[in-house]
């Protein structure tokens, strides 16, 4: 039987527990986090990312989290709390789902990059060409 990407949003959402902005600085302050973020290179080169974040686009994510993958990340451990965001949240919350199925137990989706942007967010600015 084959399964929708609303059916797989609707998994992913049950999985991985939706918080807001301020949610998310309260989980950074305790130390100990992760922020990734899994937009597409040209995404984050348009707008920046939150600060402090790692970007690994969602094609590579299993490679990066998977301790045992020769393109593992050094950043995840499962011993961290690992909050994802995308452009609108979808992306987050599959990226979320896929960490859960790889042992990930304290994992968040924060959802949109903007409403971290407009909410008082740190953000690190892309680097402008020529300077």
């Amino acid at each position: 039987m084959s399964t929708s990407v609303k059916q797989m949003l609707e998994a992913a959402n049950a999985a991985v527990p939706k918080i807001t902005p301020a949610e998310a600085q309260a989980i950074i302050a305790k130390g100990n986090t992760l922020i990734v973020d899994v937009r597409d290179a040209p995404e984050v080169e348009k707008s920046g990312k939150i600060a402090g974040a790692v970007h690994v686009s969602r094609g590579m994510l299993e490679f990066r989290a998977d301790p045992d993958s020769p393109y593992h990340d050094k950043n995840f451990a499962k011993d961290k709390s690992v909050i994802l965001y995308c452009a609108s949240g979808g992306r987050s919350a599959l990226s979320g789902k896929t960490l859960k199925d790889l042992g990930y137990d304290k994992v968040f989706n924060v959802g949109a990059f903007k409403d971290w942007a407009e909410n008082g967010g740190g953000v690190e600015k892309p680097i402008e060409p020529g300077m």
